[in-house]
């Protein structure tokens, strides 16, 4: 029994190597945010002496200071715990939101369907990110209202998605059975539509990690997202591009700290598609 146990497992590393490899990436980079003040040794991200401000990478600073004197390195690994949650936010409301609205427009149809669809219409009508903007602007800049504008522009993907996959079994012979047995809607809803729907909800949400976390940092490095001393990776960005020329690492490592969080996150989804993917020839 152990042997068969043990290839079982082997096979899965085997036939999913993607997943594994970005999977336990993606765990370490969560526990370096989750363990901060371990990894940076318990200093400050925020405290900062102007004595040692815009210093280069050396052995006290390895990834050198700002113009604050803040220590980059310190702010890379606080801006995980900023960046990620923030991340995981987006996807968490807009999937929620999305799903909701989506399966309901779905299973219900007429009146029901037009409004929420014609909502959703009207707002991937805008470009996404000038949206996101216009809102981040009315509410003022923040990292939460980053995060509510963000969302409101990204939930009707995951409803027009959710619809689709609920229309395709709305009238199946199974679900017209149920309902002339008698089972009520919120059974029918969570017994036929959800479960038919998640697994490429999930899928999707995962791979959206990545680009919804650019699309935060890109609200802050505009000034519509973090602001300061909020260590976040878009207004480090943003903070150091006016000493782009003579102090390029205050930009380097922040933007090196997106690229490889996107690329991990993107790989994950990836990998993950190959696994829930129901036309999958591994499954």
């Amino acid at each position: 029994m152990n042997t068969t146990m043990t290839m079982k497992k082997k096979s899965f590393f085997v036939r999913h190597k993607t997943f594994c490899i970005f999977g336990i990436l993606a765990i370490l980079l969560i526990l370096m945010a989750i363990f901060a003040p371990v990894v940076t040794g318990g200093v400050d991200p925020a405290k900062g002496s102007l004595a040692d401000a815009i210093k280069p990478p050396s052995a006290e600073h390895i990834f050198g200071t700002d113009k604050m004197g803040r220590d980059i390195f310190t702010r890379v690994v606080y801006g995980a715990r900023v960046s990620l949650v923030a991340a995981f936010a987006v996807v968490g409301l807009s999937f929620v939101i999305g799903t909701v609205l989506g399966v309901i427009s779905g299973y219900f149809r007429g009146f029901v369907d037009s409004v929420i669809m014609r909502i959703a219409d009207m707002m991937v009508s805008f470009p996404g990110l000038v949206l996101a903007m216009a809102v981040a602007g009315i509410l003022g800049a923040s990292i939460g209202n980053a995060i509510l504008a963000i969302s409101v522009v990204t939930w009707p993907k995951y409803a027009r998605l959710a619809r689709s996959l609920v229309l395709k079994i709305r009238d199946r012979d199974y679900v017209a059975a149920a309902i002339t047995t008698g089972s009520r809607t919120p059974y029918m809803l969570v017994r036929y539509m959800l479960p038919n729907a998640l697994p490429t909800l999930v899928i999707t949400a995962a791979t959206d990690i990545g680009s919804l976390m650019l699309e935060l940092a890109g609200l802050s490095f505009l000034g519509f997202g973090a602001v300061s001393p909020t260590p976040e990776w878009g207004l480090m960005l943003s903070e150091g591009r006016a000493y782009m020329q003579n102090a390029p690492w205050l930009m380097i490592f922040p933007g090196l700290a997106i690229f490889i969080t996107v690329i991990i996150f993107n790989m994950l989804g990836d990998g993950l598609r190959d696994i829930l993917d129901p036309r999958s020839n591994d499954n």
